[in-house]
């Protein structure tokens, strides 16, 4: 008699299932806030050190899941490893993140020399967490979307506002219209390497997509993570696409009807039952406690957990956070967490 396969819940939510007990990850699991964590960094080095050793990266995208088995394992990485293959230089200042050179407010993006091998460490992570991951647990691939990886690769940096790249945009929309088409065929590529080497779906992280008028959402959000959502289910059609448009808000339907994400994910600031009423039916949700209210823990947490259930029960619904876990996040309020999710 054959054997039973054990079921990946998430990725059944992915595409469409509604389950009682959503499954659950958190954006940020394997990082920080972890003791384990902490003891290898302080071990390997600094962060990109890590990103790029893929026995470490395996380790630390493996940790969570030993330690909360939750239905997900997201791969660690970071967004800007694709400017980097680009032909950016890149590292990371301590305490003040991460820094790339040259910046392309002042220099011309086409003279980089790209650096493709730069990512192969990825590929080979991908590979080690496939083959020592739970059957049971669905794995994430990700990349940044081309308008927040454009955010620091024309400031240099992280920025508050992204005056330089909103400006740039306004200025010489041709101009920044290419880098954008240059960033999103790399990200195509490398997702689709991340899916050839064994991720079972992928998120497109949008970590500035609040930033941008409308217009400008239409122009750098909304085209080109429609453009990567297109090629990659030309190239692998069954493996599921997360969005996540971070502060989005009202311009959401809108990037759900025309990226067409096989889930969307919620922000920490969107009302659940807005959003269930504006988005389309039976479209997977993804998130979106307030990470504050979960390194708050007590009445703040279990409230905001009910209300989120509650809202979206009829409809298939990944519980995470809204942006990312907080560094001095008890552990306990995780445990708690998964006990009020999963009703233990």
């Amino acid at each position: 008699m054959a054997t039973k396969q054990p079921v990946r819940k998430l990725l059944a939510v992915l595409r469409g299932e509604k389950l009682a007990v959503p499954p659950m990850w958190l954006m940020r699991q394997a990082g920080r806030y972890l003791p384990e964590y902490r003891e290898l960094r302080a071990q390997k080095g600094g962060f990109l050190e890590l990103a790029y050793d893929s026995d470490a990266a395996c380790e630390i995208t493996l940790q969570p899941i030993r330690r909360f088995g939750f239905d997900g394992a997201i791969l660690f990485s970071d967004i800007l490893v694709v400017p980097h293959a680009m032909g950016q230089d890149l590292w990371f200042e301590t305490g003040e993140g991460p820094r790339l050179a040259p910046k392309l407010a002042e220099y011309d993006w086409q003279k980089l020399v790209p650096a493709p091998e730069r990512l192969n460490p990825v590929y080979e992570t991908v590979r080690k967490v496939r083959a020592a991951l739970p059957a049971e647990t669905t794995f994430l691939g990700f990349a940044g979307s081309p308008w927040t990886v454009a955010t620091y690769m024309v400031a240099g940096q992280g920025s508050k506002d992204h005056a330089e790249t909103r400006s740039l945009a306004y200025a010489d929309p041709v101009k920044f219209g290419e880098l954008i088409d240059a960033i999103t065929a790399t990200t195509i590529d490398y997702l689709s390497k991340q899916i050839e080497a064994g991720v079972d779906a992928v998120q497109l992280f949008d970590s500035w997509a609040g930033s941008l008028s409308p217009a400008q959402f239409e122009r750098w959000v909304i085209a080109p993570n429609a453009a990567i959502v297109s090629a990659l289910r030309a190239r692998h059609p069954d493996t599921p696409i997360i969005g996540f448009p971070k502060g989005a808000g009202g311009k959401l339907p809108a990037y759900a009807r025309e990226v067409c994400p096989d889930a969307l994910g919620l922000d920490e600031t969107v009302d659940p039952l807005w959003a269930h009423a504006s988005l389309p039916e039976n479209l997977p949700v993804q998130g979106n406690l307030d990470p504050l209210a979960l390194m708050a823990g007590g009445e703040a947490l279990e409230s905001a957990v009910a209300h989120i259930l509650k809202a979206f029960e009829s409809r298939p619904h990944i519980f995470n956070l809204g942006p990312g876990i907080l560094q001095h996040t008890p552990i306990a309020h995780v445990e708690k967490l998964l006990n009020l999710v999963r009703g233990g």
